[in-house]
């Protein structure tokens, strides 16, 4: 324990320490991944020198850089000075299943990290430090930039992606039933839901330009979905037994969120189900993945992430009644309603 007169030693190992060198280990492991070193451990381990003869970069600093981020168990330095990928490394790379290296790519984008140094400024004025640093909302920023919009779809993929197994056989969909998947992206979670019934069709309803790109000609479900854009603000697809909002609803502040419940309640017949799929955040001080998720969405956009009580209260006013909270495997959860 430490005396009153204790020197401090700011270069300790602690938490403050962990937290102030953040930025750190996230520019490393930007580095490493822009570099797609991890693919070159794929067959066993190497130096940084041979590493950095198949990359084209320096080995003196790979080395260094692969050291720091052994430190946090993503990578391993044997006696020979040879690196190996750890597990928890895995999913850097991207040949895997499931790989998350375009969304590392995406969370250390320049354009996210400009955010970050704006938080001073939404901790002063409660702006998005996104508009704070690019003077534009995040959505209308990527309407005017294809290549972040490119790097922000790539990395929604593979960060959202994983999800949709787990959250599809989270929840029993009925044989016979239509499931409207608004805001549903390319698909991927519709896709997964009709994989699992013989007799379920779907609707994927998203913008026109994300909808063209759509994930859904596969033999197992033809002809027991379409496609259809438009803008969930104004209006949604009606004649759906189950209307899905998949990681839409935390990207919104709460009179945008009741917009948008307001698109679904009106499409939606009494008796119909909404599932919400988000994440819940728990009680407070308790260490969960949405609570640094929250201040992903207080950067970038006006959004946030919720807890089950501020889910009931929006989902009431919006004509919705909460049933029931699934959890599933993955971080998000289902919040399922029935329209009233």
């Amino acid at each position: 324990m430490a005396r009153p007169g204790d020197l401090f030693d700011p270069y300790a190992p602690s938490v403050l320490h962990d937290v102030m060198f953040g930025h750190v280990h996230a520019a490393a492991l930007r580095a490493v991944a822009v570099h797609r070193i991890p693919d070159h451990l794929a067959d066993g381990p190497r130096t940084a020198e041979q590493l950095a003869a198949r990359t084209g970069t320096d080995a003196a600093a790979l080395r260094r850089l692969l050291r720091l981020l052994a430190v946090r168990g993503l990578f391993r330095e044997d006696e020979r000075g040879a690196f190996r990928l750890e597990e928890s490394g895995r999913p850097l790379r991207t040949d895997v299943p499931d790989s998350q290296h375009a969304g590392v790519l995406m969370i250390t984008d320049p354009m996210f990290g400009r955010s970050a140094a704006e938080l001073p400024g939404t901790l002063r004025t409660g702006a998005s430090s996104f508009e704070l640093a690019h003077g534009l909302p995040f959505f209308e920023h990527l309407l005017k930039s294809p290549a972040d919009r490119a790097v922000f779809d790539a990395g929604m993929a593979s960060l959202s992606g994983p999800a949709d197994e787990p959250v599809a056989g989270s929840y029993a969909f009925p044989e016979g039933s239509r499931v409207i998947d608004v805001g549903g992206g390319r698909g991927g979670l519709l896709r997964a839901v009709l994989d699992r019934g013989p007799s379920l069709e779907g609707v994927l309803f998203d913008r026109p330009a994300t909808v063209a790109e759509h994930l859904l000609d596969h033999p197992g479900i033809a002809g027991r979905w379409r496609v259809e854009g438009g803008d969930f603000f104004t209006a949604v697809p009606s004649g759906g037994d189950f209307y899905v909002l998949k990681h839409v609803l935390h990207d919104w502040a709460d009179e945008d969120v009741l917009r948008i419940l307001g698109s679904v309640r009106r499409a939606a017949a009494p008796g119909a189900r909404l599932l919400v799929v988000d994440a819940v955040l728990p009680g407070s001080g308790v260490p969960h993945p949405a609570v640094e998720l929250d201040i992903v969405m207080l950067m970038v956009v006006r959004g946030r992430e919720r807890t089950a009580a501020e889910f009931e209260s929006l989902l009431g006013r919006s004509g919705f009644r909460l049933h029931r909270i699934l959890p599933t495997p993955a971080l998000p959860s289902v919040i399922e309603a029935v329209a009233v």
